[in-house]
């Protein structure tokens, strides 16, 4: 009798886990990012907004459409292949749940810090962030109405990103997009670590 008829199936050794930081201010796309890709539905923290909120976040008239905000955190998941697979930890934008981001970018590779060209000034914080933080990051412009209204090198300047940063577009809604602007994340963190050793 063969014994390799008998042998135990050898198997399949489960994906690799990558956590990537979604961040951002107010109103800039995290939910919608982590809510286009994400394989699994995803858990959100979506809470109404209120006027005494809106006051205390002074998020005003910035996005007039916008009812609901992140109190928490946004998860989602998406398998890259069968050797990595992302877990999605997007933060809360308004600067009164700001102590909650060291916890969420604990243990990342890294981030897509994305910005709306129409509200750069909410966009310094989460820039300002990560390059203290020495996390590797990606800032990802998100084209709300389907057009870029700044050229990519005036908004590196605008924000003061570095030449090592990549900056690209993107769509928030678009599933291809999102996943995308997360490749260029994992390209960058590895490009990253490979300057490094």
């Amino acid at each position: 009798m063969d014994s390799k008829q008998f042998a135990e199936p050898v198997a399949a050794k489960p994906p690799t886990p990558v956590k990537i930081v979604i961040a951002g201010g107010f109103g800039v796309g995290k939910t919608t990012t982590v809510g286009a890709i994400s394989e699994i539905k995803p858990l959100t923290t979506e809470a109404a907004m209120t006027s005494t909120g809106a006051a205390v976040d002074g998020t005003g008239g910035e996005v007039p459409s916008k009812t609901t905000t992140t109190v928490a955190l946004d998860f989602g998941c998406i398998t890259i292949d069968e050797e990595v697979k992302l877990y999605l930890f997007g933060t809360p934008g308004q600067d009164r749940f700001g102590f909650m981001w060291h916890d969420l970018v604990l243990g990342a590779l890294g981030a897509l810090v994305i910005v709306d060209t129409r509200r750069l000034d909410d966009c310094y914080p989460a820039v300002d962030y990560f390059e203290k933080a020495g996390l590797p990051f990606v800032v990802g412009v998100n084209i709300f109405d389907g057009s870029l209204k700044h050229d990519l090198e005036d908004v590196r300047w605008a924000l003061a990103v570095s030449e090592d940063v990549p900056l690209i577009t993107f769509d928030a809604r678009q599933r291809l997009s999102v996943r995308d602007a997360l490749l260029a994340v994992l390209h960058n963190t590895f490009r990253r670590a490979s300057a490094v050793s």
